[in-house]
């Protein structure tokens, strides 16, 4: 009988299976997508993720990050990482180096979706097939998360996201966060001639006329659009737990605030190994306990920021005050940033 089986291979199905693998598990995988998997994405790895990601020997492409900045129509603010620089990396080039990981770590991934899950207390059968430990870490909209009947209405307002790539060489080694009353846009350098750009905002327009609210990041967007729309949504997804039985949730799976702060690889990679860790030491439940304490003071952060810039008039303050404020700004940067 298997150890453990991971539903869904995305960037944190992927690094649970390499976590599993190096604690000496038998683990597989199942994803009923093909080939390379592309997600809208900011595609910004905080240094966080590029050190947990060496740590499995996964090392992507892509362009450094240096920091996070701020704008606005008139001012800005940025603030350096200090623990290591980030990475941008395109969704589609971090999938293929670490479905090569997971491939050379001998882990089968199998074509398929999860579509049962039966409890028989010494084991799982998913799909007619035993196993003592299910990890589902299927994304936004999980179907694990909805088979075991965990969903939780969200009542925050609905954003969205949405993401291209335009063939410019980027202007900065940071992570640029426009803001406007419609949402925020981030630019993010992924490559010497190559920078995404994704849209996070409440009102579900294309993304030529959100982008019509940033009209000094527009101007800077003169080359041609390379990569088809990708949207996301809705952002907000709440479980009721992240542990049911023998099965966990990891990921955007396991429930999600917002792409605001641009954590979500990293907690996702710390969530992975604190849920093999679990596994392998037999004691399932205590993931719940590590979620909470992983996820702490990301939630915090998030959501904070969200409800304070629902306002109009505090949300045209956000970059007036980082500016004003380098000290905090810097040190907001720099919890985002560390290690989870």
């Amino acid at each position: 009988m298997r150890d453990l089986l991971v539903a869904g291979a995305g960037p944190v199905g992927l690094a649970t299976a390499l976590y599993a693998a190096r604690a000496g598990l038998d683990v597989a995988l199942v994803e009923p997508r093909d080939g390379t998997i592309d997600k809208a994405c900011g595609e910004g790895l905080m240094p966080g993720a590029v050190a947990a990601l060496a740590g499995l020997g996964v090392e992507p492409g892509g362009h450094p990050i240096t920091g996070i900045r701020y704008l606005d129509q008139s001012r800005s603010a940025e603030a350096a990482f200090r623990r290591g620089l980030g990475r941008g990396v395109r969704r589609t080039t971090l999938h293929s180096a670490m479905s090569d990981a997971v491939s050379a770590a001998g882990v089968k991934t199998f074509q398929r979706a999860v579509r049962s899950i039966e409890d028989r207390g010494e084991h799982l059968v998913v799909d007619d097939e035993p196993t003592r430990h299910l990890i589902a870490a299927d994304g936004l909209h999980s179907p694990v998360r909805r088979l075991l009947g965990l969903e939780r209405p969200a009542s925050a307002p609905r954003r969205y996201g949405q993401r291209c790539h335009v063939a410019v060489a980027p202007w900065t080694s940071m992570v640029e966060v426009h803001w406007s009353p419609v949402g925020e846009a981030y630019v993010t350098p992924v490559a010497a001639d190559l920078v995404g750009v994704a849209v996070l905002s409440d009102t579900r327009r294309p993304l030529e006329e959100l982008l019509g609210a940033f009209p000094g990041l527009a101007r800077r967007l003169e080359g041609p659009v390379v990569s088809r729309v990708r949207g996301a949504g809705p952002l907000r997804q709440r479980a009721r737990q992240r542990v049911a039985g023998r099965v966990l949730l990891v990921g955007d799976a396991a429930g999600y605030v917002d792409a605001l702060t641009g954590e979500g690889i990293a907690l996702g990679l710390a969530q992975a190994r604190a849920a093999v860790a679990a596994v392998a030491a037999g004691r399932p439940q205590a993931y719940e306990a590590a979620w909470r304490r992983l996820g702490w003071r990301s939630q915090l952060l998030t959501q904070a920021l969200l409800t304070t810039t629902r306002h109009r008039a505090v949300r045209a303050r956000v970059v007036p005050a980082a500016a004003a404020l380098p000290r905090v700004f810097g040190a907001a940067v720099d919890q985002l940033a560390r290690p989870a």
